[in-house]
């Protein structure tokens, strides 16, 4: 059965009409203002910055060449035509390599552990205000500093090694953890808090019963994927001597080994892409038990 289309008059279309006209013209005024805005900004940020585009023009064959360099041995073949001389090096890389996967892993793990430690006294839900913004500011400072600088401080006080590459990467993780825990502790649902609360409980007994069982999913999920980017951060920092691959590939790109430096790189991508297999499919698990819960 057909419906019945409601007409309105005509004076009241024109009016809704015109109205909508109105307000498209206006969306659209506001569209062209903010896209000025941001061109405008982004030409100040290229002449503050002295970019020059004719420069990235005229040099991009030396990106390019170097590329093609990085895949040609010193005999002038192809890398892939000759495996052996190509990964001549593989029993050492594999254990730097190694060194680089302790590195991160033991990072991530004390850095998570200072996060998991500052960030229920960093949400404003659970703490005075004071201790509040005490907290958020120490996070801050930690993940402000660079690694690549906390490893420069550490390779200084500590010499060569493996553990300024562990304290520059727990210290940095820590600030960077920190803040994503904190959020997640600030959205969770404070009926439990609350409830341990009215029983009297103590601070410790809200966070651990009230707060505690909502939040470890996540905090689990974030630091598999802080590992992750450690993983990459840990071959950095190698190069100011804080242990793992880094200094090795350092020492082939200042010594043009481009066949060396190839070798390093591809062992570090598949490295890098097995964690991130992994990690996924862990941090999949990992949700689809909270869902269940």
């Amino acid at each position: 059965m057909p419906r019945a289309v409601a007409v309105l008059p005509e004076a009241q279309f024109a009016a809704l009409a015109g109205a909508y006209r109105q307000a498209a013209v206006a969306r659209r005024r506001q569209l062209y203002l903010g896209a000025t805005i941001f061109l405008l900004a982004l030409a100040a940020s290229v002449v503050g910055a002295e970019v020059e585009p004719a420069t990235f023009f005229s040099k991009i064959g030396n990106f390019t060449s170097y590329f093609d360099r990085l895949l040609t041995l010193d005999s002038g073949a192809r890398v892939w035509t000759d495996p052996a001389e190509w990964f001549w090096g593989l029993h050492r890389w594999l254990r730097l390599l190694g060194e680089t996967l302790l590195i991160a892993y033991v990072g991530t793990l004390s850095g998570a552990a200072l996060a998991f430690a500052g960030c229920f006294g960093a949400s404003r839900n659970l703490v005075p205000a004071w201790l509040c913004l005490l907290v958020r500011r120490l996070l801050e400072l930690l993940r402000t500093v660079p690694d690549l600088v906390f490893a420069l401080v550490f390779v200084e006080a500590f010499g060569l090694g493996a553990l300024p590459g562990v304290l520059a990467l727990t210290l940095h993780s820590a600030g960077s953890l920190g803040k994503l825990f904190t959020e997640v502790v600030e959205s969770i649902d404070m009926r439990p808090v609350e409830g341990v609360t009215a029983a009297g409980g103590s601070w410790f007994a809200q966070v651990r019963f009230g707060a505690l069982p909502q939040v470890l999913s996540n905090f689990a999920s974030y630091t598999l994927l802080r590992l992750e980017i450690n993983v990459r951060g840990a071959a950095v920092i190698g190069f100011v001597g804080a242990g793992g691959i880094g200094m090795d590939l350092l020492t082939a790109i200042r010594k043009f080994y481009y066949a060396d430096v190839s070798a390093m790189l591809l062992l570090l991508v598949v490295c890098v892409m097995l964690l991130d297999v992994i990690s996924e499919r862990m941090r999949h698990h990992l949700l689809a038990w909270e869902i269940r819960r």
